[in-house]
């Protein structure tokens, strides 16, 4: 964009009076009455495979060492039906115990499990650390006397945790409205749980990497805190998280 001092001259007069509201107050009606575009990459994101790529190798993701044991374990073939599965990752207080049975949910989905229906606990389950204080008692890097990397990678690791446990509450408590939301609903909130949780595995193994696990730092429950009060109303649910508060954590980080 060109600095304010050097922009050409506009090539026609701008009216006076009341016509200049009246010019903004229609664009934005057209605006808001335009259908939004969908992302481009919508309908190639719906298609892809479960990705094996969980850990993060010298060039970039990889596939895991232990991807086998992720699908293959006594519990991720527990539940008989997708929402089964969501209420018992939501169940689940170890992180990456959590991640590894949202993957395995996720390939049993593409590969025929049902949607089905469950009840949802009234919060997810956690481990013992980290430790949730308010917003407001959370601390910079310098005055834990941490990296600044391993600060903000646990910052976004605990985003990621909250962000799996989001997407499967949201599969499993509005999984009653199936015949009304339609399987492609619940498919497309499965398949972010488990794009969260490939997340969550490179956030966690890189900070191993630097000597610290996810729970050294403490963290606060804003965005959990907010999915609640939308636990009634799926359409205030879709609103307040991916619109609002999703995005909101990750420019808090910036």
């Amino acid at each position: 964009m060109l600095p304010l001092r050097r922009l050409p001259p506009l090539s026609f007069p701008l009216p006076r009076g009341p016509t200049p509201r009246r010019l903004f107050a229609t664009a934005a009606s057209a605006s808001t009455a335009a259908s939004p575009l969908p992302w481009p990459g919508l309908h190639a994101w719906r298609r892809a495979p479960p990705s094996d790529l969980r850990t993060w190798g010298p060039h970039g993701p990889c596939a895991s060492p232990d991807a086998a044991d992720e699908s293959g374990s006594e519990e991720a073939s527990a539940g008989s039906s997708l929402a089964e599965m969501g209420a018992l990752v939501l169940s689940t207080a170890d992180p990456l115990a959590k991640a590894r049975l949202t993957h395995a949910a996720f390939s049993r989905l593409v590969a025929g499990l049902p949607v089905g229906m469950a009840e949802a606990p009234d919060h997810p389950a956690r481990p013992d650390k980290p430790i949730v204080v308010t917003q407001k008692e959370i601390t910079t890097h310098k005055q834990m006397g941490v990296p600044l990397n391993a600060y903000m990678l646990h910052m976004l690791a605990h985003v990621e945790l909250n962000a799996i446990d989001l997407a499967w509450d949201t599969v499993v408590r509005f999984s009653p409205l199936r015949d009304t939301l339609g399987d492609g609903f619940f498919v497309d909130f499965a398949r972010v749980a488990d794009d969260e949780s490939r997340h969550f595995r490179w956030y966690s193994q890189r900070l191993a990497e630097l000597g610290f696990s996810y729970g050294d730092m403490p963290v606060h429950n804003l965005l959990w805190r907010e999915c609640a009060k939308s636990s009634n109303d799926v359409s205030a649910r879709l609103a307040v998280i991916p619109l609002v508060q999703v995005p909101d954590h990750y420019l808090f980080l910036l």
